[in-house]
């Protein structure tokens, strides 16, 4: 049987075809990752609430969420939330954008994750600063504010970035559900090419998911190395 030769320059020439479609990957991602972060430090103050039943509620839903594959909750998203809104409150959703059910879905996954690297870290500072801090005059809130989040946001912030990455990773799941995204676009070429140059246009998709990574972790290498040294100066 004769096979095609491997052609690295058609690697080179898809990219352009590929790139516009990293707009759709970049908006379910930064959407999934603003609406995820909200979420985490929520059940992060939960989980560090003395309030027994409000930690055991956000210990549970993170262990939950953590122990289910991606794909199975985004199916579940995409296909199990519009008949559980039809049914029980009568709202239609069969005509959203297929993003949406992308982004509730890492939202939950996103929030979970961060929800341990917010606890963790916050717990990694000494307490006994805040208390010293309000000891001498600064309201709780301030306090907090003050001397607790800048901390913890130092420590936080490599896994946090390591996070944004493995969720733009993630991202790519949204074709399964049909939205046209940078690796729905390339199954879409493949397709359209009956299969011609599959290797190629997939190893053009992965060398633009490896620079969009390296720029992710650049840009939190970066502000690491800022907040460190503004943390050296206080």
């Amino acid at each position: 049987m004769q096979t095609r030769p491997f052609s690295p320059d058609i690697i080179f020439t898809s990219i352009p075809a590929l790139l516009p479609y990293l707009a759709v990957t970049l908006v379910v991602g930064v959407t999934s990752i603003l609406t995820g972060s909200i979420m985490g430090m929520l059940l992060a103050w939960a989980k560090l609430s003395g309030h027994k039943a409000i930690r055991a509620l956000a210990d549970g839903y993170t262990y939950i969420i953590r122990c289910t594959p991606s794909i199975v909750l985004l199916f579940i998203v995409f296909y199990g939330l519009p008949k559980f809104m039809e049914a029980e409150f009568g709202i239609d959703m069969d005509n959203l954008s297929r993003a949406i059910f992308v982004i509730i879905t890492f939202t939950l996954l996103f929030g979970a994750y961060v929800s341990e690297v917010f606890r963790s870290a916050y717990e990694t500072v000494d307490r006994g600063q805040y208390e010293a801090a309000v000891t001498i005059g600064l309201s709780p809130e301030q306090a907090f504010f003050r001397v607790m989040l800048p901390q913890a946001a130092v420590i936080a912030l490599p896994n946090f970035g390591n996070s944004v990455i493995n969720l733009m990773k993630e991202s790519a799941l949204a074709y399964t559900i049909g939205l046209i995204d940078l690796l729905g676009r390339t199954n879409l070429i493949i397709s359209k090419n009956y299969g011609a140059y599959g290797v190629e246009l997939y190893v053009a998709c992965l060398l633009i998911y490896w620079a969009l990574s390296f720029l992710i972790e650049q840009a939190f290498l970066r502000m690491e190395s800022y907040l460190g040294r503004g943390r050296l100066k206080a």
